[in-house]
């Protein structure tokens, strides 16, 4: 019988280390004390650092040491990912980049990028997926299925966000003209810088892999930027069409919908195995709503890693980044068996997950 298994992991989280206090005075709003009472956000990880004086992102110096862009960060998080698997990149068949925040909009630029840096084969395949937080569970539910059907025997599920170059304090200050109860310095407070991989194999025979998965589709506006396509193109647009606005009510409603959705489908699925799960990889939209979810889920929360206190919200790479920092900590080992619950939901609506015996 064949089965998908996790074979490696991978992430990256900028070192800079911005808190609450400093980037208020960048971008005023809510006060560093509101931010982590309301979000549990105490600080979060930048790839760029900024001007506190005019409230803007300093792109680091050509020629400087370390990552710069959003390609950057992903391609040491899938390096990482497959030296723990043990695979060169020309086993890869497929590449599927989950961001929002890619360096270049069209015609899949840095999956391509990340492609050639990598040395990938040229048939295999390399696609930016325009989506947000809950959007590598849901490439990891497609790319399960493109694997059982024989289409491919190793993907690679990448995610990043690189909120940092957005800053900006004439965009992140004003007000969303269709809908003024909604503040862009939310988005700027919650989200931080970091890339996460995750190599996904097909195997054999073995007892190890994904043994449920699910994914779905709603249509929810949680997140709104109009900036960037044919409808508001970017030499039309306005100061406050380039802001991504979170919109915080709808999102601390549908968080615990659409994820009660996704964690009930992968345990009715495997019932027998719920009582052994000792790791739940939710989806770190803020520390809050994840806590009471997981509370009214009936989840231990000493079994729920967090990280969003420390890095803000890494969209789609949240999930990764607590899964790899687990591997690398020893707290789960690849090849043990444990199995492990993935889930989250995001932006599009996209949301889904996955249980793995790893």
């Amino acid at each position: 019988m064949k089965t998908v298994r996790y074979v490696g992991v991978g992430s990256y989280v900028p070192p800079l280390v911005v808190k609450n206090d400093r980037l208020t005075q960048a971008i005023p709003g809510w006060s560093a004390e509101r931010i982590e009472d309301r979000t549990g956000i105490r600080e979060r990880r930048y790839l760029w650092d900024f001007d506190v004086e005019q409230g803007r992102a300093i792109a680091p110096p050509e020629g400087s040491a370390g990552p710069r862009w959003n390609t950057d960060m992903v391609e040491i998080a899938v390096r990482q990912a497959l030296d723990r698997a043990g695979l060169p990149a020309r086993e890869i068949d497929g590449i599927y980049l989950v961001t929002s925040t890619p360096d270049r909009m069209n015609f899949c630029y840095d999956a391509v990028e990340l492609h050639r840096r990598l040395g990938c084969r040229s048939d295999a395949s390399a696609m930016v997926i325009d989506s947000g937080c809950g959007g590598a569970v849901y490439l990891m539910d497609m790319a399960q299925k493109l694997i059982l059907s024989g289409q491919a025997k190793t993907i690679v599920v990448a995610a990043s966000t690189f909120a940092s170059c957005f800053l900006d304090r004439d965009v992140y200050t004003s007000p969303l003209p269709s809908n003024r109860r909604i503040n862009a310095f939310l988005s700027m407070y919650m989200f931080g810088d970091g890339a996460g991989a995750i190599v996904l194999r097909g195997d054999e025979g073995s007892d190890l892999g994904v043994i449920a998965s699910t994914a779905g589709t709603e249509h929810e506006q949680l997140v709104i930027r109009t900036v960037g396509g044919s409808q508001v193109p970017t030499f039309r647009a306005s100061t406050p069409d380039h802001a991504f606005f979170v919109d915080g009510p709808v999102v601390a409603r549908a968080y615990p919908e659409y994820m009660t959705r996704a964690v009930n489908e992968l345990r009715t699925a495997v019932p027998r195995v719920v009582p052994e799960l000792q790791r739940y990889y939710l989806h770190q939209a803020n520390k809050r709503v994840l806590l009471s979810f997981a509370e009214k889920a009936g989840i231990p929360l000493d079994r729920v890693p967090v990280n969003v206190d420390r890095y803000g919200n890494t969209s789609a790479a949240s999930t990764l980044l607590l899964f790899s920092e687990d591997v690398e900590a020893g707290r789960v080992k690849l090849g043990s068996g444990e199995p492990v619950l993935f889930a989250a939901v995001g932006a599009g609506v996209h949301f889904g997950g996955q249980i793995v015996r790893v």
